[in-house]
């Protein structure tokens, strides 16, 4: 007697056959990209780096990048622009932070493949 096949493989080969549904709207495919777009300038990616450990002020993230002030606030406005730190103001100091996990994740998947590919 033969067996069935399993319903995931009839499913996938279902997909095989056929035009596939887009699983995002165009919106958050552009949405995704301008994310990608602002995570696409090493700058960016160390202040992310150094946010992953914890939350920071601009001036220690401008001593840490070795960074002009205002080129790390540049940087961090488009940071925020884009969904991925969230800032608070305690007096005269803003403090930054990753506004959730998954931007943690996204920089350290994005880090680790990296080094896998140089062997770094």
């Amino acid at each position: 007697m033969k067996a069935k096949p399993r319903a995931s493989r009839r499913r996938a080969a279902d997909h095989s056959h056929g035009a596939r549904v887009p699983r995002y709207g165009t919106e958050a495919l552009e949405r995704a990209g301008r994310l990608f777009k602002s995570l696409g300038d090493s700058e960016r990616l160390q202040i992310l780096e150094l946010l992953a450990a914890g939350e920071s002020c601009v001036s220690e993230i401008a001593e840490s990048t070795r960074a002009e002030l205002s080129t790390v606030s540049q940087r961090l406005r488009l940071l925020r622009t884009e969904g991925l730190v969230h800032r608070r103001r305690e007096g005269k100091h803003i403090f930054y932070s990753l506004s959730d996990r998954h931007v943690a994740g996204l920089i350290q998947n994005a880090l680790e493949h990296i080094s896998e590919r140089t062997g770094e």
